[in-house]
C-alpha cells in the first residue's frame, strides 16, 4: 500500500507524522475509556468524541478498524464508590457504565469493535506481572508487587519525566506513596488485599490489580504486542502512559504503541473542570436546558484543534447551533432543487458548482490530512454551501452538480456525524404551527397568521414564503415546545 496522506501528531516523537497501519489496512487502536464511579462530564465527553471523530477519519480515509475501548470497573475510586454507596462493586459500576453508555448514543459515537472491562482480564493481568518478576523488572513487597522503575532505561520517553528528576510535587502527587516500595516512582503491578475490598487470588496472595497494568493487558490481549495508536486524554500522559509503555515494554521487548495522540483540556467557564471548584457540567444538564445534541457535538470536536485547550461555554454550543440550523436548512434546501430540478438541466452547461465541489473536497482533505483539523474542514463545508446556494439561487446549477453536492456533504458527514437531520417532536410541533398559520392567512385572519409567526421567531425560527409554500429555518438557539 502507498503511503497515506494523514499525519498524526504523536506524543512520543513530538510531532506530525504520516500514519499507515504495521499491517495490512487495519488499524488497531486502544482508547482509554471510563472510571465507572460516577457520571462522566463534558471534559470527558470531548476526550470519548475525540476518539470517534479519530475513528471515523480513519475509516474515511479507507483504513479498517480494529478498536479497543476499556470500562475502568475496579480501581480505588470505584471501589470507595462501591464502599461508600453500600453495594457490591459489580452493581456500583454496571450502573455508571450503562448511564456512559447513554451518553454516547445522542452523541452519534460509533461503538468500538471491542468494549472490555479489566474484571474481565484479571487472570491476563496475574500472567504478566509474573512475567515481569520472572524478567527481573518487579518485585513483591507485602503481599503487593511493584515495578521496578529503574529497572527500565526508556522509562520517561513519553513524558520526559525521568525517575530522578521528578520534583516533589510531581511525586507525592502524581505516584501513589507506598511504605513498601522500594522508590517513590514504582508502582503497583498486583495490590495486597485490603479490609472489605473485592479480591482475586494470586500467587502473592488475594488481592486486586493495579490501574496501569489493566490498560496494558486489555490492549495487548485484543490487539497484539504492539498496537498502531493508543489514544487517552492529556492528563494520562503521565503516570499512566508513561506506566504502561515500562509495564509493557519490559515483558515483550517490543514497542508498545506507534503512535500516541492525545486531545487537550477542557475548560468550562474559563477555569478547569474540577469537583473541588463545583464547576462539573454533564450531558444530561445540558440536554434537559434544550440544547440540541448534534450541536453539543459540533461544538466540542470543530470549535478548536483536539490538541488545544477549549473554553466550552452555552454561548459556544448556541454558536454550534447557529452553524447547524445553517448546515440543516441548507440540506433542505438542496432536496428541494434536487425535487424541482427536471431532466432538462442534465444537458445544461456545468455550472462554477463544478470548481467549487473540486476545490472543497480538496480542501476538506487536506484539513484532515493536517492532524485532524477540523474547524478548518467545516470552513470548507460552508465554503461549498456558499458556491452551491449561489448556483441553486441563480438557476445554473445541473441536476447532476445537485446531486454531487448531496454526495459530497454526506461524504463529509461520515466525520461529522451532524449534518444530516432528523425531524423531531419539536420539528412537528413547527410544522403543525405552520400549517395553522396557513389556515389562518386562507381565511384572511392576519392576526393570528402574524401572531404565529412571532411565536416562532421568539423560538428562534424564521419564516421564508415562497411560490411553493412557506420553509422554516433554525436562526438561534434550539427551540422548545412552541
Amino acid at each position: 500500500m502507498g503511503m497515506s496522506a494523514l499525519q498524526l501528531y504523536n506524543t512520543l516523537t513530538r510531532r506530525k507524522q504520516p500514519f499507515e497501519p504495521a499491517k495490512a489496512n487495519t488499524v488497531r487502536m486502544y482508547t482509554c475509556g471510563p472510571t465507572v464511579y460516577d457520571v462522566v462530564h463534558v471534559g470527558n465527553l470531548r476526550t470519548f468524541l475525540f476518539y470517534d471523530v479519530l475513528r471515523r477519519a480513519l475509516q474515511y480515509k479507507g483504513f479498517q478498524m480494529k478498536h479497543v475501548m476499556n470500562i475502568t470497573d475496579v480501581d480505588d475510586k470505584t471501589i470507595n464508590g462501591a464502599l461508600q454507596a453500600g453495594v457490591p462493586l459489580p452493581e456500583y459500576t454496571a450502573k455508571y457504565t450503562e448511564v456512559f453508555l447513554a451518553d454516547l448514543e445522542p452523541m452519534r459515537v460509533e461503538p468500538p469493535e471491542h468494549l472490555v472491562r479489566a474484571t474481565e482480564h484479571i487472570p491476563q493481568m496475574v500472567e504478566l506481572t509474573k512475567t515481569l518478576l520472572e524478567k527481573g523488572h518487579a518485585y513483591e513487597s507485602g503481599g503487593s508487587v511493584y515495578f521496578n522503575v529503574a529497572s527500565f532505561p526508556g522509562y520517561g520517553k513519553l513524558s520526559g519525566k525521568r525517575p530522578g528528576t521528578l520534583s516533589v510535587s510531581e511525586t507525592h502527587a502524581r505516584i501513589e506513596s507506598d511504605e513498601y516500595k522500594d522508590d517513590v516512582a514504582d508502582f503497583a503491578l498486583w495490590k495486597a488485599a485490603k479490609p472489605d475490598e473485592p479480591t482475586w487470588d494470586s500467587p502473592w496472595g488475594p488481592g486486586r490489580p493495579g490501574w496501569f497494568i489493566e490498560c496494558s493487558v486489555m490492549a495487548m490481549t485484543h490487539l497484539g504486542e504492539t498496537i498502531d495508536i493508543h489514544s487517552g486524554g492529556t492528563d494520562l500522559i503521565f503516570p499512566h502512559h508513561e506506566n504502561e509503555i515500562a509495564q509493557s515494554e519490559a515483558a515483550t521487548g517490543k514497542p508498545f504503541a506507534r503512535f500516541w495522540v492525545h486531545p487537550g483540556f477542557l475548560l468550562l467557564n474559563g477555569q478547569k473542570i474540577s469537583k473541588s471548584l463545583g464547576n462539573i457540567i454533564v450531558l444530561k444538564e445540558l440536554l434537559d436546558d434544550g440544547h440540541d445534541p448534534a450541536a453539543i457535538r459540533l461544538a466540542l470536536i470543530a470549535t478548536a484543534h483536539y490538541r488545544t485547550q477549549f473554553n466550552f461555554t452555552v454561548e459556544s454550543v448556541k454558536d454550534a447551533a447557529r452553524g447547524l440550523g445553517r448546515i440543516h436548512d441548507f440540506m433542505d434546501r438542496l432536496e428541494e432543487a434536487l425535487a424541482a430540478a427536471s431532466a432538462d438541466t442534465e444537458a445544461a452547461e456545468e455550472s462554477s458548482l463544478t470548481a467549487a465541489l473540486a476545490e472543497a473536497e480538496r480542501n476538506f482533505d487536506a484539513a484532515i490530512d493536517d492532524d485532524l483539523n477540523l474547524p478548518q474542514a467545516l470552513s470548507h463545508v460552508f465554503d461549498l454551501m456558499r458556491g452551491a446556494n449561489s448556483a441553486m439561487a441563480d438557476g445554473t446549477a445541473t441536476r447532476s452538480e445537485l446531486e454531487q453536492t448531496r454526495a459530497l456533504m454526506r461524504k463529509f458527514d461520515r466525520i461529522f456525524a451532524v449534518f444530516e437531520h432528523e425531524k423531531g417532536t419539536v420539528d412537528a410541533e413547527i410544522e403543525a404551527k405552520i400549517r395553522e398559520r396557513d389556515e389562518a392567512r386562507k381565511e384572511r385572519d392576519f392576526a393570528r397568521a402574524d401572531q404565529i409567526r412571532d411565536e416562532l421567531a421568539s423560538a428562534g425560527i424564521v419564516l421564508e414564503d415562497g411560490p411553493t409554500g412557506t420553509r422554516w429555518r433554525r436562526v438561534g438557539k434550539r427551540p422548545g415546545v412552541i
